[in-house]
C-alpha cells in the first residue's frame, strides 16, 4: 500500500513489509479454516477440544458437528513477494476470549469477517468491533454444503452493512476463494485511504 523505501547497509539482509489482516467472525463460521487454505506455512493454531466445561456457554446450535474451538488465535503467513508478507490472525470466536481482540488488532491493515448463514448474528459482535475502531473490513459469507443460500443483498441487508462494505461470497476451504476475499479486502482500504486499486 504504501510505498517503502529500504535503507540499509550494502549486504545487510532486506526485511519486508508486513502486512498484518484478522480473520474473524462466530464460533464455527470457518476462521481456522481459512488461514489454513491460505497460508504457506503450516498455520499456528491453539485449538483445543470442545469439553463438557463448554455446555451451557459454547451455543453450538447449526454447528453441532464442531469438535474443537480456537483460544488464543491462528496464525498464517503468506509472502507475495520479496519485499511483501501478510501475516493472518485468526481470531476466537467466543465472547470469553474477546479480551485477546485488541493485542490481535493492534497495527492491522484490515480484517475479514467470515459470515455463516446459519448463524448469521453471531458476525454481529465482529462487525461492531471493526466499525466502532475504525478498521476496515470486508464480510464474506462462507458457503456451507447443505445451508441455505442466500442473495448477498438479503445478507447485506440482515447484517445492516454500510453500502461501501464489501460483501462476496466464498469457501473457506478452498485457498483461491480465500485470496479473493483477501483482495476485495486490500482494494476496500486502497479506496478508503484514496490509493490506487492494485490490478491483477
Amino acid at each position: 500500500m504504501d510505498s517503502v523505501r529500504y535503507d540499509r547497509e550494502p549486504g545487510a539482509p532486506r526485511v519486508p513489509l508486513a502486512l498484518k489482516i484478522l480473520i474473524a467472525g462466530g464460533f464455527g463460521a470457518g476462521k481456522t479454516t481459512l488461514v489454513s487454505a491460505l497460508s504457506e506455512v503450516r498455520p499456528l493454531q491453539t485449538e483445543e477440544v470442545l469439553t463438557g466445561a463448554g455446555l451451557g456457554t459454547d451455543d453450538v446450535s447449526g454447528v453441532e458437528q464442531k469438535s474443537t474451538t480456537t483460544v488464543a488465535m491462528d496464525f498464517g503467513r503468506i509472502t507475495i513477494n520479496d519485499d511483501l508478507q501478510v501475516y493472518l490472525f485468526g481470531t476466537p470466536g467466543q465472547d470469553r476470549f474477546w479480551f485477546l481482540w485488541d493485542e490481535l488488532a493492534f497495527g492491522a491493515l484490515g480484517a475479514v469477517v467470515l459470515a455463516d448463514t446459519r448463524r448469521l448474528a453471531d458476525c454481529f459482535p465482529s462487525i461492531d468491533y471493526f466499525e466502532q475502531r475504525g478498521i476496515p473490513f470486508v464480510v464474506g459469507v462462507n458457503c456451507f454444503e447443505g445451508s441455505r443460500r442466500f442473495g448477498l443483498e438479503a445478507v447485506r441487508d440482515a447484517l445492516d452493512l454500510d453500502p461501501d462494505v464489501p460483501l462476496v461470497l466464498c469457501d473457506a476451504r478452498d485457498r483461491q476463494s480465500g485470496k479473493l476475499v483477501l483482495i476485495s479486502l486490500v482494494e476496500h482500504v486502497a479506496r478508503q485511504r484514496g490509493e490506487p486499486v492494485p490490478v491483477g
